[in-house]
């Protein structure tokens, strides 16, 4: 397996809310050192999707957060290295032409047009988007791939 060495990150919403909450889930001690390395140069991105999936997965009671989503989304939006990318004519136009074969979940059409555009990996562990990202030169890699 190819060893992922990004300047610049997208985390995908469940990698976001893992990261912030500290969930075990990323316990990878390769991954954890490249966000500390991505957090001292800003290196770290969050789409505005992400926002949105947050607010439609406490409101569908899908998580349980520490306090108001609301608030969770700030303070998350503030830690360290992280930076909010949003939505662009050119990355909603980019979403649209995936193809048939990626699926209709516009978040994860989102996101992938969002990592393209900024030049980022996207770090996810949707494997549908993993196996997309081999078939279509798309830099994509699960947490669990920084060993």
């Amino acid at each position: 397996m190819r060893q992922p060495k990004p300047d610049i990150v997208l985390l995908d919403t469940h990698i976001w809310i893992w990261l912030i909450n500290g969930d075990k889930k990323l316990s990878s001690p390769n991954f954890l050192r490249l966000i500390d390395r991505l957090s001292a140069n800003s290196g770290i991105r969050v789409s505005i999707i992400s926002v949105w999936e947050v607010g439609m997965l406490e409101h569908k009671g899908r998580i349980d957060l520490p306090y108001s989503c609301l608030e969770w989304v700030h303070r998350a939006l503030h830690a360290p290295g992280i930076s909010l990318v949003p939505l662009t004519p050119e990355i909603a136009i980019e979403s649209c032409q995936l193809g048939k074969e990626f699926g209709g979940d516009p978040a994860d059409r989102i996101l992938v047009a969002t990592a393209k555009s900024i030049g980022a990996t996207l770090v996810t562990e949707d494997e549908h988007i993993l196996n997309h990202s081999k078939k279509n030169l798309l830099d994509a890699a699960s947490a669990h791939s920084f060993r």
